[in-house]
């Protein structure tokens, strides 16, 4: 008989074991459990609860009682610890168990006499209580206790299976949430390098679904090649085939995105190996460095503007000094003075170089200061204009401001810059000739200021980039026109100090217009 039973409670314990290896649901392995449970100890009903966040008891799986009166076992878990050792497991009880199981009896209208319970321990917490009831017979003995406490046992371990899936779908769902949101691209390889994930930033980065690159090669979504897409830096230069020890596992590279344009890539792979030093996945970062490259480019391209441009002034002024302190030589009265015109000239284009230099050294350091009053833009306009009329014979420079024009408040000097840039542009890039005008209208919060000309115009493409600091619009013209690329960006930071706007309206061949906007309050 002894052996029977046994052999039942090994059965038992056996199937709950099964049920908690087979399933995560982790409500029908505690009712298994307890359902188990009753029986074998030829109980009449029985229950778990699980000790919940703010200490409460909540009734997670019950067998022969109620199920929709959970608040009636109540009294059954009132002054129960938070911590227990395991040691004291054996001689643990609740106290007044007796009086508690009464009160519940009365209120379920179920004459329980007999119950035996044991707590749910995981790492010395106490994280839940196993009840059996009996309405009739015999006290529970050790004996069933000791049953019991099998049965809790297995219990403990599928809330522990259950919170530790729980753990790990969470950090799933916060890993796949990172990836899905990352600003950088992201994906990540099998131990072939086949693409497993592609997230959304990579996705727009290069024009590819993820739907068409998940299953592929890397190098076959991305395909890598050189700066002049001469060869495919994937062949000659992944690091993932041509790996040293210690070796930064780093590539850059130009990408084709499906719409035929090119964005330059940086990218990093990180491998993950388990605990046999197989390869298992590769996770690679990608960012976007078009810009950094060009931030490159154009750097250089400075220098390189800059050195001419403070070489040519300050040889043209060596060379006419040079000239004109010849002893061996008689110079009239017309030389001397066309000569010393030239040098004062390249003097002041020299100076103006310097200072455009100076103000953006100031504007990169947050230092550009305004010394602010009253001014009248139309008759600054005027001044500028008429300065500009001396230095071209091609063009036609007009004013159209209304004769009412209000004044703002800022800083004359640095708009006078302003308009002195914007005309200078103007004349530089419509070298045909043609009509320069500078007009002006006013709104109730807004005061407008136009420099329009009918030269080569400015692609769509340039024009939010033609504000940057050293950038230039690529073609023949502004080749073999001087200038730094500070002219504009130096325009947009003195407007937006006076808490304006600027902008630009153009069409290759078209003329462009630049107008900038400040505030009249």
């Amino acid at each position: 008989m002894l052996r029977d039973y046994q052999v039942r409670q090994r059965e038992y314990l056996l199937e709950i074991s099964r049920a908690i290896t087979a399933q995560l649901d982790l409500d029908a392995v505690l009712r298994l459990i307890i359902q188990y449970a009753v029986e074998m100890l030829r109980g009449r009903a029985g229950l778990i609860a699980l000790r919940q966040d703010d200490g409460t008891f909540q009734v997670r799986a019950s067998y022969g009682l109620p199920a929709k009166l959970p608040h009636l076992f109540a009294p059954l878990f009132a002054d129960i610890p938070y911590r227990l050792e395991r040691t004291d497991l054996a001689r643990w009880t609740i106290p007044d168990l007796e009086v508690k199981l009464a009160l519940v009896s009365a209120a379920l209208g179920i004459p329980l006499r007999q119950v035996v319970a044991l707590p749910l321990v995981i790492r010395n917490s106490l994280t839940g209580m196993i009840y059996v009831f009996r309405t009739e017979g015999a006290a529970f003995s050790a004996n069933d206790r000791q049953v019991l406490a099998s049965f809790a046992d297995q219990a403990a371990i599928a809330v522990q299976n259950a919170r530790l899936y729980q753990e790990v779908i969470n950090e799933k769902r916060r890993l796949d949430a990172i990836i899905a949101n990352s600003g950088d691209g992201i994906m990540i390889l099998d131990c072939e390098y086949r693409i497993e994930v592609f997230n959304k930033a990579l996705e727009e980065m290069t024009g590819v679904p993820a739907s068409r690159a998940i299953g592929r090669p890397c190098h076959e979504v991305l395909d890598l090649r050189d700066h002049q897409q001469s060869h495919s830096v994937c062949e000659t230069e992944c690091p993932l085939k041509f790996k040293s020890p210690g070796e930064r596992l780093y590539v850059e590279g130009d990408v084709m995105r499906s719409d035929g344009s090119v964005i330059t890539v940086g990218i990093t792979y990180s491998p993950l190996f388990d605990d046999d030093g197989e390869l298992v996945n590769v996770i690679a970062n990608v960012r976007d460095i078009t810009r950094f490259r060009e931030a490159e480019e154009m750097k250089s391209t400075f220098i390189s503007v800059i050195s001419h441009e403070l070489k040519t002034p300050v040889s043209l002024i060596k060379g006419y000094a040079s000239t004109l302190r010849r002893e061996d030589a008689k110079w009239d009265e017309q030389t001397l003075r066309e000569s010393l015109a030239v040098i004062e000239e390249e003097s002041d284009r020299l100076n103006q170089l310097i200072d455009n230099l100076l103000d953006a050294s100031r504007l990169q350091a947050g230092a550009l200061k305004l010394e602010l009053g009253y001014v009248a833009l139309d008759k600054l306009a005027a001044q500028t204009v008429k300065k500009f009329r001396t230095q071209t014979h091609k063009h036609i420079l007009s004013l159209d401001f209304p004769p009412d024009f209000p004044p703002v408040l800022g800083d004359s000097e640095r708009l006078r810059q302003v308009l002195t840039n914007l005309l200078s542009n103007a004349i530089k890039y419509s070298p045909q000739g043609g009509t320069i005008r500078v007009s002006g209208r006013a709104d109730d919060d807004w005061v407008y200021v136009a420099v329009s000309d009918e030269g080569i115009g400015i692609p769509k493409e340039e024009q939010e980039r033609i504000f940057d600091r050293f950038y230039r619009v690529e073609s023949s013209l502004s080749r073999r026109t001087q200038g730094a690329g500070l002219g504009l960006f130096l325009v947009k930071a003195v407007i937006e100090a006076h808490q304006g706007r600027v902008w630009v309206e153009s069409a290759p061949g078209q003329g462009a217009t630049f107008v900038f906007a400040l505030p009249r309050n």
